[in-house]
């Protein structure tokens, strides 16, 4: 089995997360890392036996490695891919892919490069999510007729400003959609497909003054003939479970987090309480407890040369609607994304 020289950048929280996955892959060695803090990248170092840099221009000089891992702010993450791409090395990125239009574009043309490109919507693999996507394919329930998705958590002052990047347009590009609740449109197209058009608000309720950033957004979302009311917040007083549910012909599907009903047209009702994988060290619940199964899954398909679900085709759909509500919302007007 080939081994996998992997190299993380960006030493924060999330990547904790991948530290311990990538630990416990087979065939995966986590064998370099780097953060401006040089402190940070000693720390994780030291944690996971990687040797530290304190740039990734530094770690790309000196090592050779067939994978690198992005945890940086969003507003790195299309260059540093870029950056990797450019030297042959495959790239797993943390969300948001690109925050903007042009980095969209820049994105799409790594499709061309000899490397594969992944990026982490690990919810995507929470046994809810395929129990819910089997229901619908099955067509049981019959054509969804509307949906609405609810993401209420809580963040505060410090979140933000002791980041040193965090509520800033021009480093997270937006606040509580493209952080918090990008997880949670990307499961709307999941369910729904591509949107054809959204029109959108968003505002800043709690932390005037701290944060240029949305705290709060809502969106009226078309798929064909469906509609999808979202709503995100993170000015609630805690991290509530995330609340979808699709209303269709015959049922209706809700699943919050890991619990799921099935509330059909003749009055009966299922419940499952599924089962949810062990969040690796350094997760959080509310992130989703799946990014083991959705990076192994990234080594799986590029040991086998096979399609991964993730890749940016795959991640297309959500990306032009992230772009499309925030232009709605900013600019007051219906978006088409057709």
């Amino acid at each position: 089995m080939k081994t996998f020289r992997v190299g993380l950048v960006g030493c924060g929280g999330i990547a904790q997360v991948h530290g311990a996955v990538l630990q416990e892959l087979p065939g995966v060695e986590l064998v370099t890392c780097a953060d401006i803090r040089p402190e940070r990248a000693q720390a994780f170092g030291k944690t996971f036996g990687a040797k530290p840099y304190a740039s990734l221009e530094e770690m790309l000089e000196g090592e050779t490695l067939d994978c690198l891992h992005i945890c940086t702010p969003h507003y790195l993450h299309t260059p540093m891919a870029q950056l990797a791409a450019s030297r042959g090395i495959h790239v797993f990125t943390e969300k948001p892919p690109v925050m903007n239009r042009e980095q969209w574009t820049q994105f799409q043309a790594l499709e061309q490069a000899p490397v594969r490109v992944g990026v982490c919507f690990q919810n995507r693999y929470n046994a809810s999510v395929h129990l819910l996507q089997e229901v619908l394919a099955s067509g049981e329930a019959g054509k969804v007729l509307g949906a609405r998705a609810f993401v209420t958590w809580h963040r505060e002052a410090p979140y933000y400003t002791e980041s040193g990047w965090r509520g800033s347009l021009e480093t997270e590009g937006g606040g509580v959609l493209i952080n918090q609740s990008i997880h949670t449109l990307d499961l709307l197209v999941q369910f729904l497909g591509r949107a054809g058009q959204v029109e959108a608000s968003m505002g800043n309720h709690h932390l005037k003054g701290v944060i240029e950033v949305e705290d709060t957004l809502e969106a009226y979302i078309t798929f064909g003939d469906a509609h999808a009311l979202f709503y995100a917040t993170t000015a609630h007083c805690a991290d509530s479970p995330v609340l979808v549910e699709l209303v269709c012909e015959n049922a209706t599907l809700r699943m919050e987090e890991q619990e799921v009903t099935l509330s059909w047209k003749d009055g009966t009702k299922e419940h499952f309480s599924l089962a949810q994988p062990k969040a690796p060290a350094g997760g959080k619940a509310y992130w989703g407890a799946s990014h083991s199964l959705c990076i192994g899954d990234f080594y799986t398909c590029l040991r086998e040369g096979k399609p991964f679900p993730n890749d940016i085709p795959g991640i297309a759909d959500t990306a032009q609607l992230l772009l499309g509500v925030y232009e709605s919302a900013r600019e007051q007007r219906v978006v088409s994304l057709a």
